[in-house]
């Protein structure tokens, strides 16, 4: 069966239908306006996964998608347009360009943590470069899958862009096809996986990973911004946002106020019974809830640490006193719970972070400029804020990935239509003049080439 979808993808690639700009807009339009007509069903699938808020729903899932069309939309064509650029003494006169290509067949491998937006953006990014796209939500939200795979195969020619629902078998079968790019999000696991399949091939792949993301705070921080901004990044989803912050770096001198006001937020967003609110999420499902658990300490919640298997609920917990040493900090929570950790100088702080796999986000909390600029130097991670958290995200000018086992490759904006291209190379030359230098018999040439390189 995907033999038939691959190669259905292929043929429809090689009519050239794809290479024009008209049928790219003509198609995300057609995307945006799908999901402007579907969007109480959207809400509805996101509840039954997630039990997602409808707010959080538009913001995270719709909003960021409608925004991603509307910037390809007003930037594609001079993205697609052939590049100019410098020629070269040694090859004067000639004129010299990139031209972007797409790549054919993609598969693009969503998550469930957020499964309309991190399968469809990426998609975006695929369409406006000019391939045939095949998409892969994950079966863990399976209620958003199947809703993505009725609005998408109903509304696009199979071989232009086509949903595929299924277990990791049905990736495993996907992957063995001769794909063009591989484009995952998920966790660190199955990344390797993902790229050893793709390997097999030498098909280009971009992982979009996770890992342990800090904030840090220091002394100088404008303390309620910090504790209301990371409750917001921290307890969005319900901690399953793979650029929520994982953990924090406190002062030690605030940490006592720090997790007051942490506490107090939590509070304000969704009042003192969090399981009654109607704006917080729940855990995906009951493998997710029991790993969750298993890592909240009693003996050091410092807030929250209620449990519901039921309703799949995990209260926003914060936890203190703790150290590298303990269970939680051995992996990437994913949920609503939150260890604390103290300093007294940031170089331990530093050191600590670097002895572990690189995060995909940071979040710093200082009001001292030379504080910010040196733990984004010394500190390897792929993006974050200062004084926020989670918003970067937001903005489509600054490309989202990941370094090391948080992922490689980037994408939003241009940068998902530069992930998507191929950068051809083209030199234009006239037939006359034929500088006979580069030419055999060699005699005597060497010198005429050092004197020519010496005036580069």
């Amino acid at each position: 069966m995907m033999e038939k979808v691959v190669s259905t993808q292929r043929t429809f690639f090689r009519k050239g239908k794809t290479r024009n700009i008209s049928f790219r807009k003509e198609q995300l339009k057609n995307i945006k306006s799908i999901l402007k007509d579907n969007e109480d069903a959207i809400f509805q699938a996101l509840d039954a996964d997630l039990h997602k808020p409808a707010f959080e729903t538009y913001e995270t899932e719709l909003l960021i998608t409608y925004q991603e069309i509307d910037h390809i939309l007003s930037n594609i064509d001079q993205w697609a347009a052939p590049q100019k650029v410098n020629g070269s003494l040694f090859n004067f006169p000639s004129q010299n360009h990139i031209y972007q290509q797409p790549y054919g067949v993609t598969l693009v491998i969503g998550a469930w943590n957020y499964p309309l937006q991190l399968t469809l953006n990426p998609a975006l990014g695929s369409m406006a470069a000019g391939n045939a796209t095949i998409m892969k939500p994950s079966e863990l939200a399976p209620n958003t899958s199947g809703l993505l795979a009725e609005l998408i195969n109903d509304n696009f020619e199979p071989g232009y862009l086509t949903v595929v629902e299924g277990d990791a078998e049905t990736t495993q079968a996907l992957l063995s096809q001769p794909l063009d790019y591989i484009f995952f999000t998920g966790s660190s696991r199955v990344g390797k996986i993902i790229m050893t399949a793709a390997a097999e091939q030498l098909t280009p792949v971009t992982l979009e990973l996770g890992g342990k993301s800090p904030a840090i705070i220091d002394a100088s921080a404008d303390l309620p911004v910090a504790a209301k901004r990371i409750a917001w990044g921290k307890f969005i989803n319900a901690g399953q946002t793979c650029v929520s912050p994982d953990y924090v770096y406190v002062d030690q001198s605030i940490e006592d106020q720090f997790c007051e006001l942490l506490q107090q937020y939590i509070t304000e967003f969704y009042g003192d019974d969090v399981q009654q609110s109607p704006d917080y999420a729940r855990i995906i499902n009951n493998d997710h809830f029991n790993r969750l658990t298993n890592f909240i300490d009693p003996e050091k919640v410092y807030h929250g640490g209620a449990t519901d298997s039921a309703d799949r609920y995990i209260e926003p917990t914060i936890l203190s006193g703790i150290s590298w040493d303990d269970d939680v900090m051995q992996e990437e929570i994913f949920g609503p719970i939150l260890p604390v950790l103290t300093f007294e100088h940031l170089d331990e702080v530093c050191n600590s972070i670097n002895t572990h796999p690189d995060p995909l986000a940071l979040y710093i909390f200082s009001s001292n400029r030379e504080t910010q600029d040196n733990l984004i130097q010394s500190i390897s991670f792929g993006g974050g804020c200062i004084n926020d958290t989670v918003a970067h995200l937001g903005n489509l000018e600054l490309p989202f990935g990941g370094v090391g086992n948080s992922g490689f490759g980037n994408y939003h904006g241009k940068a998902s239509f530069d992930l998507f291209s191929h950068s051809k190379s083209i030199m234009r030359k006239k037939s006359w003049p034929d500088i006979p230098l580069r030419y055999p018999p060699y005699d005597g040439n060497l010198k005429w080439l050092r004197k020519l390189s010496n005036l580069l």
